[in-house]
């Protein structure tokens, strides 16, 4: 009698148990409902960084500009359309997930909720500070001295 070389085809079978599947499943489904979660809180993370990051940026150059062409220059921030930016140039939008407050001086409060900052030709100011929060008390207060004009930012904690 003569055998196949294959053996007798008794022996452990190859494949998967319904037990393993529904272990594999029962993660894969873990997955899913995680992953967009941290998706959107990095993703609101990102934006809270880019509108900081430009905001000081943007204040910066409008001191420098001030500076250079001896014209005093203007950062607003409007808080009706969720916007901000300089004279003469293009406004940003503030996006959903990230909130504004500003404290500015009087003279500088514009009817229709927009607060501004001057920047003069002496690289003064007229002051005032933007808080750039990504949840309630959660952010950073970029705050301008009136005196240099200097931007300066400090973390606020609840």
């Amino acid at each position: 009698m003569g055998q196949s070389r294959h053996g007798t085809g008794v022996g452990p079978q190859q494949g998967f148990t319904l037990i393993e599947l529904l272990v594999v499943f029962a993660i894969m489904a873990l997955i899913v409902s995680v992953v967009p979660f941290a998706f959107g809180k990095m993703r609101d993370g990102a934006q809270y960084r880019d509108v900081l990051r430009s905001m000081v940026s943007e204040m910066r150059a409008a001191r420098n500009e001030a500076q250079l062409t001896g014209v005093g220059t203007r950062f607003r921030v409007d808080l009706q359309k969720r916007e901000y930016g300089t004279d003469g140039h293009p406004a940003r939008p503030i996006p959903d997930a990230v909130q504004v407050q500003a404290t500015v001086a009087g003279s500088e409060l514009i009817p229709g909720q927009v607060a501004a900052i001057l920047f003069l030709p002496d690289g003064g100011a007229t002051g005032g500070s933007i808080d750039v929060l990504r949840s309630p008390g959660v952010g950073t207060r970029l705050r301008v001295d009136w005196m240099s004009g200097r931007v300066h930012a400090e973390a606020l904690n609840p």
